[in-house]
């Protein structure tokens, strides 16, 4: 028997094989190539629908398409976060049309709806129903819309027979449709929430979950959205079965190109502080700047403000018509003004590609809303800027913030506004900001809109100030001991040296006396002077250890001082040994030992959600007063939970805004059934009846002429006639031949 290395490659009866010259190193390079290459035609999809997509002219997926479609097509319910413009519609069309063409899923006789995509908006809805057909234009799909606002009649005839694969609809009409026609869902194989969180911001949610109901239990759910308010997270853990949570924006942390600056500054003074900072901001490189504001009275304010300055500017809230937000977000992205000012609300999934800076004019509750705003620069890898105006109540809020990004504040130093590095603490400069606050106060007295717009913004503040999450007791705690600084930020000085003035208060603030008032206004024999001698003999050490405690404390302003408090006492005290509890072996503990661990490696989508989870406050009293509405005390659970307006009964509202029960029929169908004399199994009068005018207010001369015609075209299609038809055409025309003779006889009678 021949060894192995003695074996040769050549076998009788074959032809030597041709080496090839490539190296198994390039071979296994290429097929990595292929393997990684991130086109469509990588993800499997079938030939209709990659004809589709090339003649779209798409090329190359987007981010959010090549993280969802590929798990989508296995067949798993997703949770996709991506902001508006990144794709997100084909990121659910394409594994539509891909399952409904599998021969597994073909559709039943009087069963053709497999999938359903509910949209917030009909100029949405619309959108995708064009790009459903652009998509499986070679598929043999047949797709139609549900849109509140549009003839019931024509939807009943649509939905009625042979109804469509595919239906694009606004959730209101759509469960309308459902409750009169008694529409079954049973079949559909794909479910669509669409810019979930426009639909529960548009008070949808009643509707989302009785159309859930419906549905059968084997249905795949895909639900995209730009934000996960906590309504949505609940509502995600109810009606989808083991989701994929995928998240472009999964760092909560600031990118590396954005810059930070804080600014400080007192309450009354913000509005001459942002005048400052805007004629500073607004350059020809850098011409435009979004202002968030806390509610839409500080943002209707600041509009006349910015007025009176000779700054353009547009505005929206959560309050304004659809159309106008649309309107005053157009205006800011063709560049016809240079200020965008908004709430956190009417931010939500702003998309601002060029956008360089963003200013906060009242300093966010909460970390992440923080990073929300500031998330609307510095988009892919554009190097971006973010400003903050803080007031003393603000100062908690700050440093909470500090711990949560992990970041330090920097104190100013001499540096000028090229060279200032981000996250440095500063005030404005004293003399500067006297200068607009005068002119703010010019405004504010001699124009009385002016003048009415800051009452409503004072006690729209005091509202705010009530529904705002406080900051965190131990952030109050190392606010108290955390001074605002007096040093002016680099940025608004024109050189190191511009304010000397400011430098000479903080030195002055900063020095501290070695006698006290009772030693330097006595004599040296009086007896204030001995006794403050006698106390400086005995505890002049902790005078100088807390003197020396506080000047470290304003050099971090991180520094935690509850910790210091305790440090200090266990030095003095000794610790007490605490006796460490002994359990038997039969002892069952309430948590295992490695709860924390086993949390915190935990991946699914409880976790991740809690972790995208961002709820948007209100933004005006009314929307606070009906949030507050909607919550109620869990006893049981310990939290604020949902209230049930209805107790338990199914109540939907209507698309006239009342509630009526969920089983309510009107009964129009049953009267357009009849009206059409519409039978469901025979599908050629389910034709005809599609092409009958949806009106019913039709004289009955005009169903005449359409009769009459209708029979007139069918009798001249037919080629061949039989000869009954013959004789009774012949003796049709002889009776119209006697009708004219008599007539003319009767004509000629009476001449």
């Amino acid at each position: 028997m021949l060894k192995p290395k003695d074996l040769s490659d050549n076998l009788p009866g074959f032809e030597d094989v041709e080496k090839d010259e490539t190296t198994e190193t390039e071979v296994h390079e290429n097929k990595k190539k292929k393997k990684g290459s991130g086109g469509f035609q990588s993800m499997g999809l079938s030939f209709p629908v990659i004809k589709g997509i090339t003649k779209r002219g798409y090329k190359l997926p987007t981010p959010i398409q090549r993280k969802t479609i590929p798990i989508a097509l296995e067949g798993k319910d997703v949770v996709a976060m991506a902001r508006t413009g990144s794709g997100k519609t084909a990121c659910f069309v394409l594994p539509i049309l891909e399952k409904l063409l599998s021969p597994t899923n073909k559709a039943q006789p009087g069963k053709n709806l497999r999938a359903l995509i509910l949209s917030p908006t009909r100029e949405l809805a619309l959108q995708t129903l064009r790009f459903v057909r652009e998509l499986g234009k070679f598929t043999g799909l047949t797709s139609a819309a549900i849109l509140g606002g549009e003839s019931i009649e024509q939807q009943f005839s649509v939905m009625s027979g042979k109804a469509p694969d595919i239906v694009v609809a606004t959730p209101g009409r759509f469960l309308h449709i459902c409750i009169e026609m008694s529409l079954k869902l049973d079949n559909i194989k794909v479910m669509v929430f669409d810019e979930a969180d426009r639909l529960f911001e548009l008070g949808f949610g009643e509707q989302l979950r009785e159309i859930v109901a419906r549905l059968p239990s084997s249905r795949q759910t895909l639900l995209f959205s730009a934000t996960m308010p906590k309504m949505l997270v609940e509502f995600a853990r109810a009606g989808l079965t083991d989701p994929v949570l995928i998240r472009l924006d999964v760092d909560w942390k600031l990118p590396s190109t954005l810059w930070l600056a804080w600014i400080s500054v007192r309450a009354e003074l913000k509005t001459a502080a942002l005048l400052l900072l805007l004629d500073r901001v607004l350059t020809p490189s850098t011409p435009q700047a979004v202002v968030f504001a806390a509610t839409k009275h500080h943002v209707e304010y600041l509009h006349l403000i910015l007025q009176k300055a000779g700054i353009t500017s547009t505005f929206a809230y959560s309050g304004l018509d659809p159309s106008a937000r649309k309107i005053a977000l157009g205006k800011f992205t063709n560049k016809k003004c240079s200020v965008l000012l908004v709430t956190d609300v009417a931010a939500r999934g702003l998309d601002l590609p060029a956008l360089d800076t963003v200013i906060n004019y009242n300093f966010p509750a909460k970390p992440k809303l923080f990073v929300h705003r500031v998330g609307r620069s510095a988009r892919a890898g554009r190097a971006g800027r973010a400003f903050s105006l803080v007031a003393a109540e603000d100062i908690a809020h700050l440093l909470d913030l500090q711990l949560f990004l992990g970041a330090q504040l920097l104190a100013p130093g001499a540096q000028c506004a090229a060279s200032c590095p981000s996250g440095v603490w500063g005030a404005a400069p004293a003399a500067l900001l006297e200068l607009r606050h005068q002119d703010v106060l010019a405004w504010e007295k001699n124009y009385s809109e002016i003048e009415e717009a800051v009452r409503v913004c004072s006690r729209g503040w005091q509202q705010y100030v009530r529904w705002r999450e406080p900051a965190s007791a131990d952030g109050n705690k190392r606010a108290k001991a955390t001074p605002s600084p007096l040093a002016p930020h680099p940025f608004l000085l024109d050189s190191p040296t511009a304010d000397d003035a400011a430098h000479m208060v903080q030195n002055i603030k900063n020095y501290t006396p070695k006698g006290t008032i009772l030693e330097l206004g006595g004599k040296n024999d009086s007896p204030m002077f001995l006794a403050m001698k006698a106390k400086r003999r005995v505890h002049g050490n902790k005078v100088q250890k807390a003197r020396e405690n506080k000047n470290n404390q304003v050099g971090d302003v991180l520094e935690d001082t509850t910790n210091m408090k305790s440090a200090k006492i266990s030095e003095n005290q000794p610790k007490k040994k605490r006796k460490e509890v002994v359990r038997d072996e039969n002892y069952i503990p309430h948590f295992a030992s490695d709860q924390h661990t086993e949390s915190g490696m935990a991946v699914n989508f409880s976790v991740g959600a809690a972790g995208a989870e961002l709820e948007l406050g209100a933004d005006s009293g009314e929307a606070a007063r009906s949030q507050r509405s909607q919550l109620r005390w869990d006893r049981k659970r310990k939290k604020m939970v949902h209230v049930d307006p209805d107790g338990g009964r199914k109540m939907i509202r209507t698309e006239s805004g009342g509630r009526v029960p969920a089983s309510f029929r009107s009964g129009r169908y049953d009267h357009w059934k009849k009206r059409n004399a519409h039978h469901d199994d025979d599908d050629d009068t389910a034709q005809h009846n599609t092409m009958r005018p949806a009106s019913e207010f039709r004289p009955h001369w005009v169903k005449h002429n359409e009769r009459v015609a209708k029979n007139k075209s069918e009798a001249s299609s037919r080629e061949f006639r039989n000869k009954q038809q013959i004789v009774k055409e012949r003796m049709r025309k002889e009776k119209i031949k006697q009708k004219l003779k008599h007539k003319m006889k009767n004509k000629k009678k009476r001449k």
